[in-house]
């Protein structure tokens, strides 16, 4: 026997935990046949579940006369039902224009914005919205022709915040048929048979062809499609959510950043440099890239709050700054720039109107730092970690042979007792210069670097140590020549590098 439809929104209720006992519940009514259907389910579960509900009506300023009677007809309903009302309105159709929205979306914005002030001016647990399985059908078709990937898919969420939707395993014919069953009026919204609007055509045109022409239950398969990429997306937002927190770090600048290797192999048992941890010709090849493009768009959430604006071809762009381009490089995304910086990604928030020329000197100065070296003891070596440039520096006191063996170069060593302790690393400055190992004469740093192809946005944070304020070590070149290793060196100081 089929079950009531009061039991199955109950059912729903109950599986997605949208409500608990003694919450006040917020519905959005506009007074619609869904909306309409949606208060009175929930005025016949409200014992059941134990809640206090309040009608919330959006005033959209688009309809006139019409409009004013939506609100008097969802007042009188308000009423009827001993609910308590809050209505509220604006000039959709003027922010619109102001904020170069389309009027579908500056209503839903500014409809989801009166929502929320209610909320949380009344102490609202959860808002309650009227969308069906129609929408949902409609939804994911939608998104399937503006080009959608596998997220798209997933459609509308029964529980997005604060929001729920009690009604989406219901379908639009179905709530009608209630109303009329208990005898209700709803109030017809004219705007929605505009067929030149997207939606409207896909309502009225081609749900109805793929009924007829297809399945009727076109769009409970097509609600059901979108449940299961729900599903799938529950777990790759889990997965997501850890790997970010495992691999990205927040920059003392509001930056995001990460290793590149990271981003591209971010899963343990694949590896850096495999077949299946790099893209092939900008497409995705392998499961670990689907996750590296997630972790993109994850960045970006982060950043600027959702993924709007973020299309495939910014991921892309992404990607190749990764696996192509040299330090220094830089990207433009809605309101991100990303830049590479040695062997890391950088995201900065911007201003979505300001472009990478206009970002702040201060937001992307390159990184300021000095740490001072006690001398280590015994058998013991020196470690500073340098968050500034994401770099782990080493310092091992070891004891020298008197003739130089073959496999020892001098390059990273220094001799022990031509040091003058305490050391100190810190970042190129200008001015910084030194007579290399074996050299004749001496070379400024900013030169030795430019030589050795160092991009210039990473020479100015290039890590250098000094003795009593003599330069005697730079990363990647030769040692000072008064200060290297010798045929009378007794201890020698080997320095070591690496990435964390």
């Amino acid at each position: 026997m089929k079950r009531s439809l009061q039991a199955r929104v109950l059912d729903t209720v109950v599986r997605h935990s949208m409500i608990c006992s003694g919450d006040r519940i917020g519905i959005g009514v506009s007074g619609g046949a869904d909306s309409v259907a949606l208060l009175r389910l929930l005025a016949g579960l409200r014992a059941q579940l134990g809640v206090r509900l309040f009608v919330l009506h959006f005033h959209h300023q688009l309809r006139g006369a019409d409009a004013d009677a939506d609100e008097m007809f969802v007042a009188g309903l308000a009423r009827e039902f001993d609910f308590d009302f809050v209505a509220d309105r604006a000039d959709v159709a003027g922010e619109a224009r102001r904020n170069g929205w389309n009027l579908e979306d500056a209503a839903r914005r500014l409809r989801y914005q009166f929502f929320e002030s209610v909320a949380t001016t009344n102490g609202l647990g959860r808002v309650a919205v009227a969308h069906t399985a129609n929408d949902q059908a409609e939804t994911l078709l939608a998104h399937l022709f503006r080009g959608t990937g596998p997220a798209g898919l997933a459609g509308i969420y029964p529980v997005a915040g604060r929001i729920i939707r009690p009604l989406l395993g219901v379908g639009r014919g179905e709530l009608r048929d209630y109303l009329l069953s208990l005898n209700q009026a709803w109030r017809e919204d004219a705007s929605n048979e505009d067929t030149s609007r997207t939606r409207a055509r896909i309502r009225h045109k081609l749900l109805p062809f793929l009924q007829q022409e297809f399945d009727p239950a076109a769009v409970t398969h097509l609600a059901r499609l979108a449940g299961l990429a729900r599903e799938e997306e529950i777990f790759w937002h889990a997965l997501e959510d850890e790997r970010f927190a495992a691999l990205a770090s927040r920059e003392p600048s509001g930056a995001v950043s990460l290793r590149i290797a990271d981003l591209l192999s971010p899963l343990p048992m694949f590896k850096t440099g495999s077949r299946d941890a790099e893209p092939r010709g900008g497409s995705a090849a392998t499961p670990v890239l689907a996750l590296t493009r997630r972790l993109v768009r994850r960045i970006f959430v982060e950043l600027r709050g959702s993924r709007q604006q973020l299309t495939a071809r910014h991921v892309e762009d992404v990607l190749h700054l990764a696996t192509k381009s040299q330090s220094g490089s830089r990207i433009e995304l809605p309101g991100v720039i990303v830049e590479r910086r040695f062997d890391r990604l950088l995201f900065f928030p911007v201003s979505p109107d300001a472009g990478a020329e206009k970002i702040g000197r201060e937001q992307l100065r390159d990184p300021q730092f000095e740490y001072t070296i006690a001398l280590p003891g015994s058998s013991e070596s020196a470690r500073i970690v340098v968050p500034e440039i994401h770099r782990r520096f080493t310092l091992k006191v070891v004891d020298w042979p008197a003739v130089s063996r073959e496999t020892t170069t001098g390059w990273d060593t220094l001799d022990f007792d031509r040091l003058r302790w305490p050391l100190v690393l810190r970042n190129w400055r200008p001015g910084d210069s030194y007579r290399p190992h074996r050299r004749h004469r001496v070379r400024k740093l900013k030169r030795m670097l430019l030589e050795s192809r160092v991009p210039r946005c990473d020479r100015a944070s290039w890590p250098v140590l000094t003795s009593a304020g003599a330069l005697v070590w730079a990363l990647g070149c030769p040692v000072a020549d008064e200060f290297a290793v010798g045929s009378g060196t007794r201890a020698g100081v080997v320095i070591a590098e690496e990435e964390f």
